[in-house]
């Protein structure tokens, strides 16, 4: 489609604030306490659990999921149980097709290991030597989030790790970020986040953090791209832009 010149002028200068909003936001990024998401963040475990909610689906014979499946992305298991049954009806066999789903990846996991995300060891020692608190916000239950850390050898790295049985109500809402940020004793609004879904940045933002998002399976809409401090594609950029950061501070 065509622009016109005044539709033109206005589309250059929107974006160009834009990239000035996003920049000034990013020469604020930096602190000294970050907060990671798991799943889609650190390991690809994200994909994995989409592909096996679908398989579970369609063995089940329960139809086209994909609206909940994307939907309770960074959901608890209680937050995931509303929607799916708010989407699908309250007869929807919930407990039962999440079980299915869960012996599906624990299986997939055993033969497959953990994948471990490009940049997550390096950026967790390079925060570590450098005195970086860190800390873990992820709305998957406790006993499967510290399997992980410790398959993988990334435990020690992290001062706390919060869960989504931790809470009443995960992601979006704020209250796994605020006990993070509780229990690492520092303020919501000197702490960034790292996220890769929508309900993540959501819960980040309105815990009063600083979202930063790597996106994974889904990218961020017009609503996420406002609630942001950064955006990068991978942990290795945003390694490069702590590393960037520090040398440009001393």
């Amino acid at each position: 489609m065509m622009l016109c010149p005044l539709r033109m002028k206005v589309s250059i200068g929107l974006i160009c604030n834009l990239m000035t909003y996003i920049r000034e936001r990013r020469e604020h990024i930096m602190t000294n306490t970050i907060i990671f998401d798991m799943d889609g963040v650190l390991f690809d475990t994200e994909r994995i659990s989409y592909e096996c909610w679908e398989e579970i689906g369609e063995t089940m014979g329960l139809g086209d999921l994909s609206e909940g499946i994307k939907g309770c992305i960074g959901l608890n298991q209680n937050d995931a149980e509303a929607l799916m049954h708010s989407l699908y009806g309250e007869d929807f066999p919930f407990d039962e097709f999440t079980e299915m789903a869960h012996i599906l990846m624990k299986k997939r996991l055993l033969e497959e290991g953990t994948p471990v995300k490009e940049g997550a060891r390096e950026i967790l020692k390079y925060l570590t030597e450098n005195d970086y608190i860190i800390g873990m916000a992820s709305s998957s239950s406790k006993e499967s989030v510290m399997e992980h850390l410790e398959e993988t050898g990334l435990a020690g790295y992290f001062r706390t790790v919060i869960t989504g049985d931790m809470v009443e109500h995960s992601k979006p809402d704020p209250d796994i970020y605020l006990k993070a940020c509780e229990e690492l004793g520092v303020t919501p609004t000197n702490a960034v986040a790292i996220e890769d879904s929508l309900n993540g940045i959501r819960s980040a933002y309105r815990a009063g953090m600083k979202p930063v998002m790597v996106p994974d399976l889904m990218e961020p809409t017009p609503e996420i791209e406002a609630m942001l401090y950064g955006k990068f594609y991978s942990l290795l950029d945003v390694l490069d832009y702590v590393k960037n950061h520090n040398k440009n501070k001393s």
